[in-house]
């Protein structure tokens, strides 16, 4: 099953307004994002894939935390950039985000991992926009909803003192 996804370019002030009004965003927010993901690359720790990653989020507040890739030599211990990024945010107190932005090295974007999309989804709303940058700084946004369809979230759990 292919899908067909639009990719637009940071350079084109269509694009980028375009993008914004259809996510809730306005332009200021998207540079940050945009700028804050692309500037946490340069933060990896990936001596064995050089595949940087960086992760900006825009918390329900307006604040703007970045993450960064952090590999392991036991692979599987790795720790993808939006969950650094998720991780320090909710430790900092925040609980609420607006949008998730990914940036790669690669053209064209790349999207959260399975892994990450999951633990997304454990703080964001379906309708959350997440952001992907490329090298040339194109774009790809989805819904968290397109991304993770029939997604399992913290709503599925019963409360924890019905379980006791």
């Amino acid at each position: 099953m292919s899908t067909t996804v639009k990719t637009y370019s940071s350079s084109k002030p269509e694009d980028v307004k375009s993008a914004c009004e259809a996510h809730g965003l306005t332009t200021d927010e998207f540079s940050h994002l945009a700028k804050g993901s692309v500037a946490a690359k340069a933060t990896a720790y990936c001596p064995y894939s050089r595949f940087r990653v960086g992760a900006t989020l825009l918390s329900g507040d307006g604040t703007y935390i970045s993450g960064a890739n952090v590999e392991n030599a036991a692979y599987p211990v790795g720790t993808c950039a939006e969950r650094v990024a998720f991780g320090k945010a909710v430790t900092e107190g925040h609980k609420t985000f607006r949008a998730v932005a990914v940036a790669t090295d690669i053209a064209p974007p790349a999207s959260p991992c399975g892994m990450c999309r999951q633990f997304i989804r454990e703080f964001c709303d379906l309708k959350t926009p997440i952001f992907m940058f490329d090298k040339n700084e194109d774009f790809v946004v989805l819904r968290l909803e397109e991304l993770l369809p029939l997604s399992f979230g913290p709503e599925a759990l019963p409360p924890p003192q019905s379980i006791m």
